[in-house]
């Protein structure tokens, strides 16, 4: 089972549910998606707005590896439990966000060799296949990620 999320913000992506629906590598998977406001009708993905912490947690425990927009609660929540990232960050050009600090979290994180990113105008499959093949830097704590985001903010 892959999961997806895309986390409380009131602003629209389904973007991120497009992707995941038109890739070949996931068209055999289980596919359940946490997606807050975003209003996205699926055959292929089930979808639940929201869910509290600990069923949360048990959906991430369960996945094979979490795809999700960059935000740094979803983020660090998979990567504390040790889970495999693909972050698909939201994107102030398609109005899914007030600016781009997402992706300037998701640089950072990608750069130490804690996730993969997928930067506008990739291939969602070639994403998957390296991230299938690659061992990450198990994550500990560490303020300078929360200082990126002070800085955007």
């Amino acid at each position: 089972m892959v999961l997806l999320s895309v986390g409380t913000q009131k602003q629209q992506f389904d973007r991120l549910f497009k992707l995941v629906e038109n890739s070949n590598k996931l068209k055999n998977t289980e596919l359940i998606a946490q997606s807050g406001y975003t209003k996205y009708e699926s055959k292929r993905i089930k979808m639940i707005s929201f869910v509290n912490d600990e069923e949360f947690e048990k959906l991430i425990e369960k996945c094979e590896f979490l795809i999700c927009h960059g935000g740094v609660g979803t983020i660090f929540k998979a990567l504390n439990i040790g889970k495999k990232v693909l972050v698909i960050p939201r994107l102030e050009k398609y109005g899914e966000h007030i600016n781009d600090h997402q992706l300037e979290i998701c640089k950072a994180l990608q750069e130490e060799g804690f996730l993969l990113y997928l930067k506008d105008g990739e291939d969602i499959d070639d994403k998957i296949e390296t991230l299938n093949k690659t061992d990450f830097k198990k994550y500990e704590s560490d303020e300078r990620y929360l200082d990126i985001l002070r800085e955007q903010i």
